[in-house]
């Protein structure tokens, strides 16, 4: 490639990547899953498009294609909250599981008697279409004031149904006979299995790693996480295993394990995602043909809508029956199964494959997805509404702490962001109670910084810099998040972290045993909060003025 043609390629990459970021905005606005507008722009550059780019290389498309999912699962992995998922786990892995099974029997058998497509071809649609994707259900979710339990289920399914049927269109696309059944069953539990353990196993032995060693700059923190998800996916795909699911539960230990520098990490993450999201889409629009999908667009809407009306719900209130959910929460479900760009990359391992017909089974199976992404995505929240469903607006926003860890000191810096719901407003700083060892040294407030009180009122948007030696750190955050969550009474109240009383560890920063440690590590650090005895003279609730009370 000579120079000349590199720039030509960087330039039209460039104009890709900004057109891109533009559709975020507007899918943002109209509620529109992405997926769509980045499936535009490469139909656009495409054949009988406006460029009229000639791409036919789905080996490629599957290659890259699978890179971008194992992005998009780690980020989702980062971003899911182990309280909401760990309650709605078993539901999770069974519905991933059992309902694949219900949905793939179901939606085959209509691809064959209405569609009049092989056992063979049939199969290979209904394994295809039967995972729901990762990427537009984490989009199109985060925008939807859905309970934490739905949430939950729904993205930790995304997260864990690609496994078996990524096993399962192997299977149906290799030539000779299909396995009997309980061989397929027993090679997914295997499969699975590896998958979970090394995945866990990974993300287990990075965060311990990445919480006791500090890295020379804070950059490398978020380099480093995505490179441990990442090897989980390809030491659980070099052990057999799944390596999907090994990626997304490396990613969700990761994301809950407290790491220093974590809100950098988030946002490297997210916008990594974003990237593969808005690649593996525009490959996707280059992929097809748009003159070849008519012949296959009713096809593909009567399956798509035996999928949606009848096999997904299926799956989901039989697959769920023992969990006894409400029925309209399963109906939601049913109506949240969104299919994405993971159906259409599975769709090219038949045509890797040279299974006959799979330029047909890609046809569906791209129109299946548009049509009722098109249709699903802009009126989740109309069913959830008429379902009478939506997250409590009064719950308590999460707490933002960033760590950074002071390995020659021994000791953490906690930049605390104060959420503008969070039941840490009107609190004093002495009715934190942190445990010996931790301090408040700093608040920020209105871009104004002064050094706080025990009687200093926080406020909401306020950030606070909080000392903790090294062996009180787990407890001093975890006493903060408690205080976020039920406010000043939270040991009473049971809300977690240290007791409200009866223990050196409850004492506040101003007080009795918490001081010494702290002013120690506090004066070393030589910053503004050397002396957190110090009172905010002249300064109130909103930096000037008297000091205030609640």
């Amino acid at each position: 490639m000579t120079v000349h043609a590199l720039n030509e390629l960087l330039l039209v990459c460039s104009l890709v990547l900004l057109v891109a970021v533009a559709a975020v905005r507007i899918s943002s606005r109209s509620g529109l899953p992405s997926l769509l507008l980045y499936l535009g722009i490469g139909i656009a550059l495409g054949q009988d498009g406006i460029f009229d780019v000639k791409f036919d290389n789905a080996e490629l498309t599957q290659v890259i294609g699978y890179a971008a999912l194992v992005v998009i699962l780690a980020e989702g992995g980062l971003g899911a909250k182990w309280k909401e998922v760990r309650p709605v786990l078993p539901a999770a892995a069974v519905v991933s599981t059992v309902g694949v099974g219900i949905s793939v029997g179901i939606t085959a058998a209509a691809a064959h008697y209405l569609v009049g497509l092989d056992w063979r071809q049939a199969l290979i649609v209904g394994a295809v279409v039967s995972s729901t994707d990762a990427a537009a259900v984490f989009s199109v979710l985060r925008r939807v004031p859905l309970p934490p339990r739905i949430t939950g289920v729904l993205e930790a399914e995304s997260g864990f149904n690609d496994a078996p049927v990524v096993i399962l269109v192997v299977a149906f696309s290799a030539a000779g006979p299909v396995e009997h059944w309980y061989v397929l069953v027993a090679e997914i539990a295997l499969e699975l299995a590896i998958g979970a353990a090394i995945g866990i196993a990974v993300g287990w032995l990075g965060s311990l790693g990445l919480r006791h060693v500090a890295l020379p700059a804070s950059g490398l923190y978020p380099i480093a996480v995505m490179a441990i998800a990442v090897s989980a996916y390809a030491a659980g795909a070099m052990a057999h295993g799944s390596g999907f699911l090994a990626v997304y539960l490396a990613a969700m230990i990761l994301g809950n394990s407290k790491l220093p520098h974590w809100p950098a990490t988030r946002g490297f993450a997210d916008g990594l995602g974003w990237l593969a999201q808005i690649g593996m889409f525009v490959l996707l629009g280059l992929l097809v043909t748009p003159h070849d999908l008519v012949d296959d667009f009713w096809p593909a809407v009567v399956v798509g809508l035996v999928l949606t009306m009848v096999a997904r719900p299926l799956s989901v209130f039989l697959s769920l029956a023992p969990f006894r959910l409400p029925a309209r929460e399963k109906a939601l479900m049913s109506w949240a199964g969104l299919r994405g760009a993971v159906p259409i990359i599975l769709a090219t391992i038949p045509m890797v494959s040279g299974v006959e017909g799979s330029t047909r089974i890609f046809n569906i199976v791209f129109v299946l997805v548009i049509v009722y992404t098109l249709i699903q995505g802009p009126t989740l929240p109309w069913v959830a509404s008429k379902l009478n469903i939506a997250e409590d607006p009064a719950e308590a926003d999460d707490l933002g702490i960033e760590s950074a860890p002071l390995e020659r000191l021994r000791g953490h810096l906690l930049s605390v962001a104060v959420p503008a719901k969070s039941k840490m407003h009107g609190v004093e700083v002495s009715e934190l109670r942190l445990p010996a060892g931790a301090a408040v040294t700093l608040v920020v407030r209105e871009n104004k910084s002064f050094v706080p009180s025990p009687a200093t009122v926080l406020r909401r948007g306020d950030e606070l810099l909080v000392v903790a030696t090294d062996p009180v750190r787990d407890r001093a955050e975890e006493r903060l998040r408690a205080v976020a969550e039920g406010g000043k009474l939270a040991g009473w109240l049971g809300t977690g972290g240290p007791p409200a009383s009866g223990s050196p560890g409850t004492v506040g920063p101003y007080g009795g045993s918490a001081i010494p440690q702290a002013m120690k590590l506090a004066k070393k650090l030589g910053g503004a909060g050397a002396d957190t005895r110090a009172d905010t003279s002249g300064v109130n609730a909103n930096g000037s003025g008297t000091r205030t009370r609640s």
